[in-house]
């Protein structure tokens, strides 16, 4: 595993704050009033990797090496049998010193399957928002959050649509409608199983703005790479500046490799 060093990461967010000081009143209100947020993006395949090794320990450690604020997390069991019976979301939680929130999609082997979001922030709510069954039930869990630094508020949404093109669609649809008109910043963050040229990614993209990966934008499967389908979407996008992204290097904890932005709000 590798990935750019926490050190590096702080020093651009310092040259980015320390750039807008001022002795003017006006500009350094509007210092007072930024947030710094770091968010990862992981599908660990309920803690089974491409070793066929089950480990939430390791997902754990990337999790606290990258030091992030807000993460949103994919293919999660809460007390199933081929996990060994154990809440992924409340270890994973445990382990990193982070608040975590389990949303299930359905019940499956004696305990339920789902996704998660985890926030050092503050959580004022979270929701697990019912989107439209596909071949499988879907939903998307929802954490409201506030900054312990400025009070503001935001929404930080985990994603999983599946499966097909349709069923993806009216998924994005009908999250999006669930948003319409919340004026709060709302960020979506993991695994749309769409590709950047997809009708799901149109659409969304009336609304949010996709933060660009660069040249290396695949995401799977994590050990050969060759497609895009993991992502940050950002509304209002003019309310954040990417200060940092990259897709971490980590070929077998899971089939997806993790997604990180670091933004200034």
């Amino acid at each position: 595993m590798s990935f750019k060093p926490f050190f590096f990461a702080s020093l651009l967010t310092a040259a980015v704050l320390i750039s807008g000081c001022s002795d003017a009143p006006g500009e350094a209100t509007n210092l007072a009033g930024q947030d710094t947020l770091r968010i990862l993006a992981y599908n660990i395949h309920h803690g089974a990797g491409m070793d066929l090794e089950l480990d939430l320990d390791r997902i754990a450690k990337l999790i606290r090496d990258l030091n992030p604020d807000l993460v949103a997390l994919q293919e999660i069991d809460s007390i199933v049998t081929r996990t060994e019976g154990v809440d992924q979301a409340a270890v994973l939680g445990r382990l990193t010193g982070m608040e975590s929130v389990f949303g299930e999609f359905m019940p499956y082997q004696g305990g339920k399957y789902g996704m998660a979001a985890m926030s050092k922030w503050p959580i004022i709510q979270s929701t697990n928002h019912r989107l439209p069954d596909g071949s499988e039930p879907r939903s998307s869990v929802a954490l409201h959050v506030k900054s312990p630094k400025t009070g503001r508020e935001l929404h930080f949404v985990s994603i999983h649509f599946y499966e097909t093109e349709s069923e993806r669609l009216a998924q994005a649809q009908a999250l999006a409608g669930f948003y319409e008109g919340v004026e709060e910043p709302v960020i979506l963050a993991g695994d749309y199983n769409s590709e950047p040229d997809s009708p799901v990614i149109a659409f969304l993209k009336q609304q949010w703005g996709f933060v660009d990966k660069g040249e290396n934008h695949f995401t799977f499967s994590s050990f050969e790479p060759v497609k895009e389908i993991d992502y940050f979407a950002l509304r209002p996008f003019d309310a954040f500046t990417v200060i940092d992204q990259f897709i971490v290097e980590e070929p077998v904890a899971s089939d997806h490799s993790p997604i990180f932005i670091e933004v200034v709000w």
